[in-house]
């Protein structure tokens, strides 16, 4: 068990850290007993800002709050050059600047995310393969009742919100994608152990691993092999089927974005749906229209033709509309509406339609996130307002409108103000049905903000 409070403040880097059973007492400036004769025993000394927040339950350092990384051999009070901080191991101490141990973390020398804790105390590599180990096996254990006939696919690891810092696994039906989004993932221990438990745990057709491009780009990391990191024979394929919600969607791991569908929306899909159903929305059942902004590869889409009769799907990628109109037909059992898709940008269409007078008894809005870092903010709460005005002079009376964002650097008080700003302006009064997130295979850890990517607001327009 970590220390807490009092106890873990007393574990100073001066001192041994206590024992406990799987981890060691190394500390920076003194060397454990395996490596005095290799001289490798490593750490990082961080500002008090860091400290402050990684005491407050935050796992990331960043670079600029780095004040000094350090070795034993180096003489007292130097730090390495910048230009050798390749040299530095993946996992270190880290401390503040009073010498006192704050945890182990995993280190990205070319990342603006320098260090990710993943334990308070004092670990070496065994003691994180075991701690690894358990956290992957408990991450798998809490999705597991989540997986059923109709629903065969989640999130299984969401990295800092199961305290893995870096590693995304994906399940579709049989098939395992991992992505490994830190550099410190990397070696052949953390592969080899999470490719044995995911074997054990799912008994999976083949895992694979996906990589982010931009994510390696800024860790650093070299590309992936591009062979399966384990497969059940040989003709296991990149594409399968899987089932959300009782309904069948097509994926490849070798096209879409991110590692595929969206399924931190599951949740929302259904929801939707339902509102539909329930609220009556005018004109749906009766040759009434839906409009699905953003529709990706149709998710939204076919949940609504299951309650309406006519459903539009708007999205700037054609390959994304293919897969869609492949998941349309896949489903024509189990919707009733008809489904159409719309090639071309969302912010055009919108300001067409809604100027020329189109009605819908039910909208969807799910743009990608406009704002991928606080710098961005201000510009993509002025897109949100856009869609959601356009969308809002285009609503029948008493219509259904589920807006979302998936930028975790905006959060719930201004995307409501600018919906609340969009509604205004359309002269709407909107009333709300329900403030949701992501799916529970994506969970909120209240000290990491940026776990609440997702909001999704469920709307009644009068």
């Amino acid at each position: 068990m970590e220390k807490t409070g009092k106890q873990r403040h007393k574990q100073s880097v001066g001192a041994p850290a206590a024992k406990t059973p799987g981890a060691r007492s190394t500390v920076i400036g003194e060397k454990p007993s395996s490596e005095r004769e290799q001289g490798q025993a490593w750490g990082a000394t961080i500002s008090r800002r860091a400290a402050d927040r990684l005491r407050g339950g935050q796992v990331w350092v960043y670079a600029s709050d780095i004040e000094s990384i350090k070795h034993s051999l180096q003489p007292s009070g130097e730090s390495i050059q910048p230009s050798d901080a390749e040299a530095a191991p993946s996992l270190m101490p880290v401390a503040d600047s009073r010498g006192l141990l704050l945890g182990t973390a995993l280190y990205s020398p070319s990342s603006q995310i320098a260090l990710r804790l993943v334990s308070r105390q004092s670990l070496d590599e065994a003691a994180w393969l075991d701690l690894f180990e358990m956290r992957l096996r408990g991450a798998i254990a809490r999705r597991k009742p989540l997986l059923t006939e109709e629903t065969d696919s989640c999130r299984l690891c969401f990295s800092e919100a199961d305290e893995l810092p870096g590693l995304v696994i994906d399940k579709y039906a049989g098939l395992v994608i991992v992505q490994f989004l830190t550099i410190g993932l990397l070696g052949s221990g953390v592969r080899e152990t999470c490719v044995r438990v995911l074997r054990e745990e799912l008994k999976p057709d083949a895992i694979l691993e996906r990589p982010d491009p931009r994510m390696r780009e800024l860790e650093g990391m070299p590309a992936p092999a591009q062979e399966s990191l384990w497969a059940a024979n040989a003709k296991a394929s990149a594409a399968t089927k899987f089932h959300l919600n009782g309904l069948v969607f097509h994926y490849d791991a070798n096209s879409g974005q991110k590692t595929g569908a969206f399924l931190d929306q599951r949740s929302n899909y259904l929801a939707t749906r339902e509102w539909a159903a329930r609220l009556g929305v005018p004109g749906l059942a009766s040759g009434g229209r839906a409009l699905d902004v953003c529709c990706y590869q149709g998710g939204f889409s076919l949940h609504l033709a299951q309650v309406c009769k006519q459903v539009t799907g708007i999205d700037a990628s054609r390959a994304s509309l293919e897969v869609a109109e492949k998941n349309f037909n896949a489903n024509r059992a189990a919707v009733t509406g008809d489904v159409d898709w719309v090639e071309g940008d969302a912010f055009e269409i919108l300001r067409d339609w809604s100027s020329s007078g189109e009605k819908f008894g039910a909208i969807v809005l799910d743009p990608p996130a406009f704002a991928k870092s606080t710098r961005a903010v201000d510009g993509a709460l002025r897109g949100y307002k856009e869609l959601n005005l356009r969308a809002l002079r285009m609503m029948d009376p008493g219509g259904l409108l589920v807006t979302c964002t998936c930028s975790h650097h905006v959060g719930w008080q201004d995307f409501e103000a600018a919906v609340a700003s969009a509604a205004a302006d359309a002269s709407r009064r909107v009333r709300v049905l329900e403030r949701r997130g992501a799916a529970a295979d994506h969970p909120v850890i209240l000290n990491l903000a940026e776990t609440e990517y997702l909001k999704c607001l469920v709307l009644e327009v009068e």
